[in-house]
């Protein structure tokens, strides 16, 4: 059995630049109505030149820790989720330590896409099953509009850039939340389905190439949703049961803000009604690793999360990578 593990504070930050539909209407065949019937999504903020992954992280990060009334120099590991990192090298964990003005903490980025943040979950809980005394760091940041394709109308809508970070203890603390139970998978097998895989060693650029297609994100959206509401829904059930609990005891589901028909589909095979189901996509739209943390923080500032409630996370993400986590609040 795991030690207690709890979630102090939490913190977001998104760009201030907002991309509306109506603005993307101006540089893709695409439409405001097309987009919100088949995503949800109404705009999505989006970086300014200049501006990175480290930044929005450490934005969030800040706000995380005045969260948990702590300050940067109380942190012994720093993590972050990302697909979209500031470089290959150095690390956007270690450009993140930096920003924050401290050193000498154990950074590391982790790179499970969508799926990121709550990977990082299960990684911050055993760093802290390890060492009681640690103080984690885990935050999701993503510069999605970095890898789009803006010819590419069926990607390019969906995307949008932010943060979100959590500090994570094994000391429970004012408004805390605890980690019950987590559950992850994959299945390298349908990798192909999404990707970014230019530049990677397994396409390797060479000097004053051209950029190809394959520098941005590529899906074939139809299986990536088929999978996608399976596997969500599958390891929620895994979570539930193994907890001896059903549906009836959520109180709140934050799923991955991919697009609303995924979210309504796992809302409806869990039986949940539309109010027990957490939506904030349409301010952001899908921020990859950002997107429960960002949902996370938007979730409490709103009252939607109470002293007492279960909160079911769950994600899907390229790889393909699955999981879900069980907060009590």
């Amino acid at each position: 059995m795991t030690k207690p593990c709890y979630i102090r504070g939490f913190g977001s930050f998104a760009p201030a630049k907002l991309l509306t539909n109506r603005d993307l209407e101006k540089i893709v065949d695409t439409s405001d109505e097309w987009i919100i019937s088949r995503t949800g999504i109404e705009q999505r903020h989006v970086v300014v030149e200049g501006q990175c992954t480290s930044d929005l992280v450490a934005e969030a990060a800040r706000a995380a820790l005045a969260d948990a009334g702590m300050q940067a120099q109380n942190l012994s590991h720093i993590i972050v989720a990302t697909c979209t990192p500031d470089a290959y090298c150095p690390n956007t964990a270690c450009v993140v330590e930096d920003k924050l003005g401290v050193k000498g903490l154990m950074a590391l980025d982790i790179s499970a896409a969508c799926s990121g943040f709550v990977y990082g979950l299960d990684v911050a809980r055993a760093m802290v099953c390890c060492k009681p005394d640690a103080v984690v760091l885990l935050s999701g940041g993503e510069t999605m509009t970095s890898r789009v394709n803006w010819e590419d109308r069926n990607t390019c809508v969906l995307f949008g850039d932010g943060a979100g970070a959590v500090v994570i203890t094994s000391e429970p603390g004012p408004d805390s939340a605890q980690i019950v139970d987590i559950e992850l998978s994959s299945d390298g097998s349908l990798r192909d389905l999404l990707t970014i895989t230019g530049g990677g060693s397994s396409m390797p650029y060479t000097l004053n190439q051209p950029v190809p297609a394959e520098h941005f994100i590529l899906m074939q959206g139809r299986e990536v949703f088929k999978h996608a509401v399976r596997s969500m829904t599958g390891v929620c059930e895994t979570v539930l049961q193994r907890n001896g609990l059903t549906t009836a005891d959520v109180d709140l589901l934050i799923p991955h803000q991919a697009n609303m028909r995924i979210v309504e589909a796992v809302g409806k095979k869990l039986e949940l009604p539309a109010e027990n189901v957490f939506v904030n996509l349409h301010k952001y739209g899908n921020t990859s690793a950002a997107s429960i943390p960002l949902a996370l923080a938007d979730a409490r500032a709103q009252g939607r999360i109470r002293p007492g409630m279960n909160v079911l996370l769950t994600t899907f993400g390229g790889g393909f990578t699955w999981g879900s986590a069980l907060l009590k609040f």
